[in-house]
């Protein structure tokens, strides 16, 4: 299946992920045109870079309608795709089809394991109710199987059998 990678996102450090009680952090989410995949590792210079052994958001996607769907839910068009701080944006594929499921995209392989859940912090950095309206269409978390480049643009999903 065809589907086209709309951007990429790095960032060196974790603005809301485990600041409950505090402030936003203010780490930059930088746009760039290609990510490096390390299997068992995640995103070379992401904030979730060997984060934990095993863990399952080594790599995280969010779908392109969803982003152009909360755009005008919440009437905010200069909105960036970054605001959701997930690695991957796609367009062309059903992420949440992709949990429990083996895949690669664009010849690295990927396992997606659950849902990337949108917590209380996207209500600042979409709008107030982002929270609520994003439970179910949050993204994908998923581990990193095969290393390997991903870069933006047309790229082909080749689905596996679910994970027993």
């Amino acid at each position: 299946m065809n589907v086209h990678v709309r951007h990429l996102y790095i960032s060196p450090g974790h603005n809301f992920f485990g600041r409950h009680g505090q402030g936003a952090a203010e780490n930059p989410t930088v746009e760039v045109p290609t990510i490096m995949c390390r299997a068992g590792h995640g995103v070379e210079g992401d904030r979730f870079f060997d984060y934990k052994e095993d863990y399952k958001g080594q790599i995280t996607f969010f779908a392109w309608d969803i982003y152009v769907a909360a755009r005008g839910r919440f009437n905010v068009p200069a909105l960036s795709p970054g605001a959701f701080r997930r690695n991957v944006v796609i367009e062309g594929v059903d992420v949440n089809s992709l949990i429990g499921r083996r895949f690669s995209l664009g010849g690295v392989e990927f396992e997606g394991t659950v849902e990337s859940k949108p917590c209380y912090w996207m209500d600042q950095a979409v709008g107030p109710g982002a929270e609520e309206w994003l439970r179910g269409n949050g993204g994908l978390r998923a581990k990193i199987l095969r290393d390997g480049p991903l870069a933006v643009g047309p790229a082909e999903l080749v689905l596996a059998e679910p994970v027993p």
